[in-house]
Formats: structure tokens, sequence, C-alpha cells
């Protein structure tokens, strides 16, 4: 039996001191309305009424029952006023989980212009490295940057690419030489992104067909910024999604390597778990970050590959 209905029951017949009265404004049975109140008592184990032939009392314990009730079925009826109201117009927290490089520089922008739209919500941003579980974290949707989503359970919304490419500092480059071909990097300090490249193999597309080599090297990492410091201090080279490390080599501050290969670039997704169960406030930010990715940002360009190799070689 609904217990929020026993409770509403047991407060109507309170009120009236009738169980006759109470049925006749809830709309049911006299028999049904004391059905609903015996169940209350077994269920709290203490008789909450007084009957006599003539009228209907409260005992200590249903004065007790009586005041908590009232003050549940108020709760509960902010609930549901609050639900009519965010559906209206949205309010409350999204919890968003991203890669800490992505986040930072790329989702936040579009987080502040999403929350000058929607001043009611406030969007709580947490590091999610690729392997954090949604449900567990209690995580509303998550920014994914992988070659692919292995996790099935969860509902993914491709957003755009995130091209990747070689680097390494030129001070490194100066003092191991570059790299010529793909199997002149089984001789390179390689810091490997143990998440993107488990098994340490690095994947190309080269200008004859795709190609693959294992490589290794004294790092590796989890955490992307990591290996790219390492590699801004010239200890290796390093692969990264261009937008991680575009103003370093604008800077000079990395260089590319192998620039007649492309690294196999990254999906960038928004993943939540049902999309039944996404609260309105939700639903709309997961639709703003779809309609920012129907105009791709400079650095998502696929063939952003070809326009770097071009200004290595040319020096632009």
């Amino acid at each position: 039996m609904d217990r929020l209905r026993a409770i509403q029951v047991f407060i109507e017949v309170a009120r009236d001191g009738s169980f006759t009265g109470a049925a006749r404004r809830l709309g049911m049975s006299k028999a049904s309305v004391t059905k609903h109140v015996a169940w209350l008592e077994h269920t709290l184990r203490a008789r909450l009424l007084n009957r006599t032939t003539k009228q209907v009392g409260l005992t200590e314990a249903g004065l007790t029952a009586l005041k908590s009730g009232k003050l549940l079925l108020e709760r509960y009826e902010g609930i549901e006023a609050d639900v009519r109201d965010s559906i209206r117009e949205p309010r409350g927290v999204i919890r968003v989980g991203t890669p800490p490089s992505f986040g930072t520089h790329h989702l936040v922008p579009l987080v502040t212009e999403f929350a000058a739209r929607h001043p009611d919500i406030q969007i709580a941003l947490l590091l999610d490295d690729g392997t954090a579980n949604l449900i567990a974290q209690g995580l509303d949707l998550s920014v994914r940057i992988a070659p692919a989503l292995e996790d099935a359970s969860y509902i993914a919304q491709p957003l755009t690419k995130a091209p990747q490419v070689l680097v390494a500092s030129p001070a490194y480059l100066e003092k191991h030489g570059a790299p010529q071909s793909l199997a002149e990097l089984a001789r390179h300090n390689c810091l490997v992104h143990s998440l993107k490249s488990p098994t340490g193999i690095w994947r190309f597309t080269g200008p004859a067909d795709e190609a693959s080599i294992r490589v290794r090297g004294s790092i590796c990492s989890n955490f992307g910024e990591a290996l790219k410091h390492a590699a801004l201090l010239g200890h290796g080279i390093s692969m990264h999604p261009y937008y991680m490390v575009s103003e370093d080599l604008a800077a000079g501050r990395l260089a590319v390597v192998l620039p007649q290969y492309d690294p196999v670039g990254l999906d960038i997704c928004v993943i939540f778990s049902s999309r039944q169960s996404l609260p309105v406030r939700v639903r709309k930010f997961v639709e703003f970050l779809k309609d920012w990715a129907k105009t791709p940002p400079e650095w998502a360009i696929p063939a952003c590959g070809w326009r770097i190799r071009n200004q290595a070689a040319t020096g632009i």
C-alpha cells in the first residue's frame, strides 16, 4: 500500500473526526478509508485513533503521527511545485565530468556562456580522466575524448573530432635527432598516455596507408598535461590532441615530429546514463553542446594535420 496515501487518509480522518466524513471528501469508500488507517497503524505498530460509535479521537501516538504527517505532506507538495517550476524554467545543479585540459581551456568558455543564458542553473565541473563511473560519482554527464567508447552502458552523443599531433621540444630534437620514419620511434624516448594507448601502440595514417608502431619510454601517465610538460622539458616525444599543444607549437616551445604522418584522431562525445531520465536542465546543456559542435573550432577540423605539415615544411 502507498504509505504517502495512507498518511493523507489518516490526516483527513483526524481532521474530520469521522471515517465517513473523510471518505466523502477523499472520494473513497468508508471501508477503503478504514483499511488505509488500519494498515498505517499496523506499519507503525501503534494505535493512532480511539474509535467509539459516535466519534474518533487521536491517541498520543496519533498526535505525533498527525504533526509529522502534515510536515511530510507539505514537503512532498513542495517537491511537486519545484518539479513543475523546473519544467517551465530549468534550475538546479548539473554535475559535468571533463578531462582537465579540455575542461580548463575549452569547456569553461562554453559553460560560462550557458550559465549566462540560464542564471538559475549551476555547473559543477569535476575531473573525469575517462574512467569515472557516472552513477557512482553522481555525474549527470561527462565529456569523453577517446579513440572509441568502450562502455556500452552509456548513451553517447558525438560532438566533434580531436585531431592529434606528435610533438617534441626543439632541445630534445637537437640532442637526439628528429626521427624520419615510424620505425625510428623505437629508439626514442616516447611518452605514452596509459589510457589512450594502454598497449603502447601508436597508430597513424601515413602517405600510403595506415600504420602503427609499439613505443616505450621512461614516463607514462593517464594525465596528458603531465606528458606535455615532460615533452616541454625536453624529455621525449609525446602525442596530444592538437587543441592541447597548439599554443606551444605556435610559440616554438614544441615542434611537430614526423609531419608526414597523422596520428589517429579522437572522438569528443558527451555521455550520460539514460536519455529518459535526464532532467530538463541537463537536456538543455546537451543541446547547447550539440549546437556548439555544429560549427567545429579550428583545432577540430580533420584537415588541420595537413595544415600543421605545411607550417612545419614552410616555417610559417
